[in-house]
């Protein structure tokens, strides 16, 4: 009577996955490049240890940020190579950071610009304002 209880049912073998297959995922630079965008960045930085004074920057790009560059008149000849490009413009950001520190230390120096001045109140505390 309890024979159908006593059975084990057949174990169902499950059908076989066919492994999914993703799409390869694509880097920030094929994004914006698909965009029709700019595209730069920096990918490596050494330094060396021996003179910290003295380093590299290792920067990639697309053909779009070239095109902006020549266009913005960074193409000085017509056979500059795209990192000679790229190396003028690098150049000149560099040296807006430079004269842009520059013109604020020169701003403290004369007191300019100061938002901070300290005052000695005695006790060996002094007063920030």
């Amino acid at each position: 009577m309890f024979d159908w209880f006593k059975k084990k049912p057949k174990a169902v073998e499950p059908a076989p996955r066919e492994p999914k297959v993703k799409a390869p995922v694509k880097t920030e630079k094929e994004l914006a490049t698909e965009k029709n965008e700019p595209y730069v960045a920096m990918v490596k930085m050494d330094i060396d240890p021996n003179n910290l004074h003295q380093g590299a920057f290792e920067l990639d790009w697309n053909e779009i940020f070239i095109a902006r560059l020549v266009k913005a008149g960074y193409m000085m000849k017509p056979d500059d190579l795209d990192a000679d490009i790229v190396d003028r413009w690098f150049q000149n950001v560099c040296r807006h950071v430079v004269m842009e520190t520059w013109e604020q230390e020169q701003a403290m120096i004369k007191g300019v610009g100061q938002y901070v001045s300290t005052r000695d109140i005695g006790g060996g505390r002094t007063e920030v304002s």
